[in-house]
C-alpha cells in the first residue's frame, strides 16, 4: 500500500515517465513481504530499453521491472534504495527518505 505522496508529485512522475525520462518517486510503503522497509522509490521510464540499461548499472535485472500500463518501473528498497539515490544525485528523494524514516 502506497501513501505519503501528493497528487502533484505523482502527476509529475507520470508525466516524466511518459516523456521517456528516468523519473524517481519516493513514498511510504507497507508490504508484509518486506516488513523492515517503510519506503520505496519507484524509478520509471516509458523507454524500456533506457530503463533496462539504467538498471544494469546497479545490478537490477530486466525481469524485476514492473511493466504497468504506461509506467514501467523498478522498485528500490532498503539500503540499496539509499545507495542508488546517492549515486544518482537524487538528494530531494533522499531527504524524503529521512523525513519518512526510510
Amino acid at each position: 500500500m502506497a501513501f505519503g505522496i501528493t497528487k502533484h508529485d505523482l502527476k509529475e512522475w507520470k508525466q516524466a515517465v511518459r516523456r521517456g525520462e528516468l523519473a524517481f518517486l519516493t513514498h511510504y510503503w507497507i508490504d508484509d513481504r518486506f516488513p523492515h522497509c517503510k519506503t520505496v522509490t519507484k524509478v520509471g521510464c516509458s523507454n524500456k530499453e533506457r530503463l533496462f540499461l539504467w538498471g544494469e548499472k546497479y545490478g537490477l535485472r530486466r525481469e524485476w521491472v514492473h511493466d504497468r500500463e504506461r509506467y514501467p518501473h523498478f522498485d528500490l528498497l532498503g539500503e540499496r534504495q539509499r545507495e542508488i539515490l546517492k549515486q544518482e544525485g537524487q538528494y530531494e528523494q533522499l531527504l524524503k527518505l529521512e523525513k519518512k524514516g526510510g
